[in-house]
């Protein structure tokens, strides 16, 4: 027997079985390839460029700077982890805050250098290793769009 699906109202045959497709539709990039191979400079470009994805970045941005309740009127040093093109970086500064970013992706990391409006400092670096840096040399971080990377293993463990 064929399966069918119904999308608005309409029937069509399944040609794939359910499974297949469920699959490929509830695919995720973390689950293709490790993200230092998944955003090249095309994928990159494209997520950077995806209007729907920024609105996303920046209200999460937002919302996860107001959730450290900082000290108000005090500038602050945060991390932002996983980084990519700095779109959530540039709500930190949106916010007064200065920014670090990190990001494992050197595609990502060229196109938040290149951005005008980039205003903070950005390392490559494996958040599933470890942050190189000093504890307490921020009053906060945040990592929009990234954890989820952590979920599946990529990389023997170090």
């Amino acid at each position: 027997t064929t399966n069918k699906y119904t999308i608005k109202g309409r029937t069509t045959p399944l040609l794939l079985p359910a499974a297949l497709l469920l699959d490929l539709i509830m695919s995720r990039p973390e689950h293709t390839a490790p993200a230092e191979r998944f955003y090249n400079k095309r994928e990159a470009h494209k997520y950077t460029e995806s209007g729907r994805l920024v609105q996303i970045q920046r209200s999460m941005a937002k919302r996860a700077v107001e959730l450290l309740n900082l000290p108000k009127g005090k500038s602050c040093l945060l991390l932002d982890i996983g980084c990519g093109s700095a779109i959530s970086s540039e709500q930190i500064s949106r916010e007064g805050h200065v920014w670090f970013g990190c990001d494992i992706s050197r595609a990502m990391l060229e196109l938040a250098k290149n951005r005008s409006s980039s205003k903070g400092d950005l390392a490559e670096v494996d958040m599933g290793v470890g942050i190189p840096c000093r504890s307490g040399s921020f009053d906060g971080a945040i990592s929009i769009s990234a954890v989820q990377w952590l979920c599946v293993k990529q990389t023997p463990s170090k």
